[in-house]
C-alpha cells in the first residue's frame, strides 16, 4: 500500500533536530516552519504513490519521497511526529 492510498502522509513531519517542521494538511496544502519562524513556506502538495511534489506560494517547486515511514525532501530527512 502506498502513502497515497492510506493517507499516512498527513500530519506534522519534523527533522531530527526539530529545526524544520512541515505540516501536510488534508486539503492539499502544507505549512512549513523554520526555527522560530512560523509559516516560513506555504503552498500546495500532491502525492503520487510514495512521491510528493511541492509548489510553494512564491512558485518554487520541489519533490520528495516517502520510504519506510520517513520523508526524504530537499536534502533533509523528516520523521512523522506522533500525536501526544
Amino acid at each position: 500500500m502506498t502513502v497515497e492510498q492510506d493517507k499516512s502522509y498527513l500530519g506534522m513531519w519534523v527533522t531530527g533536530d526539530g529545526y524544520i517542521r512541515q505540516e501536510l494538511l488534508p486539503n492539499g496544502r502544507y505549512d512549513e516552519a523554520r526555527g522560530k519562524k512560523q509559516s516560513a513556506y506555504t503552498g500546495d502538495y500532491w502525492i503520487e504513490g510514495n512521491h510528493i511534489k511541492y509548489k510553494d506560494d512564491t512558485g518554487f517547486s520541489a519533490t520528495g519521497d516517502f520510504k519506510d515511514g520517513v520523508l526524504y525532501h530537499g536534502g533533509f530527512i523528516f520523521y512523522k511526529e506522533e500525536n501526544k
